[in-house]
C-alpha cells in the first residue's frame, strides 16, 4: 500500500501490543483509535515524494520478448498475587478461612469486547453476587451474646451463620428471564437489511453493526472476487489493515472489427491520503469505462489507455474538490491519492499503462520461455538507477527505495503516465497486481514460480493462489491482482 510521510507513527498498540503497520488507524486486533496517541516514527513506509531527485526522459524500458513478532510463552505477562491469595491468622492466633475479595473488589479483570463490536448502549447495575460459603461477608449481624473475635469466647475464630448452597438451581419458567440473544426469535429482517453473519438474528444498522449483538459486519470490499470469460481478478484486505483500500475493475469489449479486446485495471490507495480507498475506486471505474468507449471506436490500445489514465486521474482530482468532504477540524487532511496499472489484452497484442508502483508481469505458458516485469515504478529507487546515480541494489538497500514519485492525485507533482505495447509470440497471462503482492514476488522470475500452471485456463483460481501467496507471506498490505491470458479468445466477447 503506497503512502506518505506521516507525522507520527506506532510500532506497537498501545492497548493490547498487537503490532502495527504505518498508516494503520486503527488497531486491527482491538479497534483502537491510533490517532489519539503521539509517537516518534519507527520505521520506513513507502512514501510520496516531489522532486526527490532528477526525473529521467519518459522512456518505456526494454523487455527482451521472442522476437517481439507474537509475543511467546516466554513473553507471557507475570501472575498477579493479590493480597487476598496470602494465608494469614487472626489476632487471637488462628488460621484464617480461604480469603475472598472484600466487598466490591473484582477479583478477575473484566474479558475485553470482542474486537469489533461495539459496546451496549446502556448497562444496567450489576447483578451481587452472594458470598460464597465461609466468605467473610457472608457472617450474618452478631447476635446478642453471641461469641466475638478477641473476647475471650471459647472461639477466637469468626461466626458463619449462612446455609450452604443448594447443590442445583432451579431454571426460571419461560418467559420469565430475557432470552438468549443468540437465540431470540427477531423475525425476518425489513427488506433492503442483512443479517448478523455474527449471531445470525439481528439486523445490521447504518453503520454496518448488528442491533442484536453489537458486532461489526464485514465490508464488501474485505474481500472480492470478479470472473468474466477471458479474465479474472481477486482482491483481499489483508492481514494487517483494518480496510481494503484498493480496486480493481474487470471488462470485455470488441475493437471495430469484432475481435475482442479485454480490460484490467487495479489501483491501490494511498493510504496516508484522505480517502484513499475512495480514489482507488474512482479511478478504476472512470479507467475501465473510458477504455471501454474508446476501443469500439478503433482507438489504438496505447492511446486508449493514455487517455484512461487522464480520465482516472480527473475522477481522483474531482474528489479533492468535493465539498462534501470538507471537515472541521482536521488540519492535516490532504488530497485522495492512489496509484493505477492496467492492462488491455487483444488477440495480437498487448498494452499495459500505469503510473505509481503497482505493477505489470508477463508469464508465458511455456515455462521454458522467460518471463518479464512490463512496467517500471514511479519509485525513488528507480529514479536513481535510471539516472546512473547508483546501481540497482544500492539504490533498493536505501530506506527510501519504495518511496514513489508518481500517482494520481490533486497534489501530484506531475501526471506523466506510462504505456507500453508487446507483440508476445506464444500464449502466457499478465499479472496485474498492487504492491501486496509482489512484494512477496518481486522478481519476474519469483512471480512466474508462485502462477499455477494452468493460469490462461483458470484464471481466477490462479488469482486466488497468489492472494493466498501474499496472505500467506504476512498478509502485511491489501493484495489485489488479476490475471489476464493472452491472446484474447475469440468468443464471449461483450461489455461487463
Amino acid at each position: 500500500m503506497s503512502q506518505m510521510p506521516q507525522p507520527t507513527a506506532l510500532s506497537r498498540c498501545p492497548s493490547c501490543e498487537e503490532p502495527l503497520e504505518s498508516g494503520d488507524r486503527f488497531c486491527g486486533a482491538c479497534g483502537f483509535d491510533l490517532s489519539a496517541v503521539s509517537a516518534p516514527p519507527q520505521d520506513t513506509p513507502t512514501i510520496t515524494m516531489n522532486g526527490a531527485a532528477p526525473r529521467p526522459p519518459s522512456e518505456v524500458s526494454s523487455v527482451d520478448w521472442p522476437d517481439a513478532p507474537e509475543r511467546g510463552s516466554s513473553g507471557a505477562p507475570a501472575p498477579v498475587h493479590l493480597p487476598t491469595d496470602i494465608p494469614g491468622t487472626d489476632s487471637g492466633g488462628s488460621e484464617l478461612p480461604a480469603a475472598h475479595p472484600p466487598a466490591g473488589a473484582v477479583s478477575e479483570p473484566r474479558p475485553a469486547a470482542s474486537p469489533g463490536a461495539r459496546p451496549p448502549a446502556a448497562f444496567g447495575p450489576a447483578p451481587s453476587a452472594a458470598p460464597a460459603p465461609g466468605h467473610p461477608e457472608a457472617a450474618s449481624p452478631a447476635a446478642p451474646g453471641a461469641e466475638q473475635p478477641g473476647t475471650g469466647g471459647e472461639s477466637a475464630g469468626v461466626r458463619f451463620d449462612r446455609p450452604a448452597e443448594p447443590d442445583e438451581y432451579p431454571l426460571a419458567p419461560p418467559g420469565s428471564a430475557p432470552a438468549d440473544p443468540r437465540t431470540a426469535d427477531l423475525g425476518t429482517p425489513p427488506a433492503g437489511t442483512k443479517l448478523c453473519v455474527a449471531c445470525r438474528a439481528g439486523h445490521v444498522d447504518r453503520d454496518g453493526y448488528c442491533e442484536n449483538c453489537g458486532h461489526a459486519q464485514p465490508r464488501e470490499r474485505d474481500h472480492m472476487e470478479q470472473e468474466l470469460t477471458a479474465v479474472a481478478a481477486v482482491s483481499d484486505r489483508g492481514l494487517r489493515h483494518h480496510r481494503n483500500e484498493d480496486a480493481f475493475t474487470l471488462s470485455s469489449t470488441a475493437l471495430p472489427d469484432g475481435s475482442p479486446a479485454v480490460v484490467a485495471i487495479v489501483c491501490d490507495g494511498v493510504s496516508s491520503a484522505t480517502r484513499p480507498d475512495e480514489a482507488s475506486l474512482a479511478a478504476s471505474r472512470a479507467a475501465g469505462e473510458a477504455l471501454l468507449e474508446s476501443l469500439p471506436q478503433g482507438t489504438h490500445p496505447q492511446q486508449a489507455m493514455h487517455e484512461a489514465i487522464i480520465a482516472a486521474s480527473h475522477a481522483v482530482n474531482a474528489l479533492a474538490e468535493d465539498p462534501g468532504s470538507a471537515r472541521e477540524h482536521t488540519p492535516h487532511q490532504n488530497a485522495p491519492a492512489c496509484t493505477l496499472v492496467g492492462a488491455v489484452v487483444t488477440s495480437s497484442l498487448l498494452t499495459v499503462g500505469w503510473v505509481g508502483d503497482s505493477r505489470a508481469y508477463w508469464v508465458p505458458v511455456d515455462r521454458s520461455s522467460p518471463p518479464a516485469r512490463l512496467t517500471e515504478d514511479d519509485s525513488w529507487a528507480a529514479q536513481m538507477v535510471a539516472a546512473g546515480l547508483m546501481n540497482e541494489a544500492e539504490a533498493y538497500a536505501d530506506e527510501r527505495a519504495h518511496a514513489i514519485t508518481g500517482w494520481l492525485g490533486a497534489d501530484a507533482y506531475e501526471l506523466e503516465p506510462h504505456t507500453a505495447s508487446f507483440k508476445p509470440d506464444r500464449p502466457g497471462v499478465v499479472v496485474v497486481c498492487t504492491d501486496g503482492l509482489w512484494n512477496y514476488a518481486e522478481a519476474a522470475e519469483h512471480m512466474a514460480e508462485v502462477v499455477p500452471l494452468d493460469a490462461a485456463a483458470r484464471p481466477l483460481h490462479s488469482a486466488q493462489v497468489l492472494v493466498g501467496h501474499a496472505l500467506d507471506g504476512g498478509g502485511h498490505d491489501n493484495v489485489t491482482v488479476a490475471v489476464v491470458p493472452f491472446p484474447a479468445p475469440s468468443q464471449g466477447a461483450g461489455s461487463a
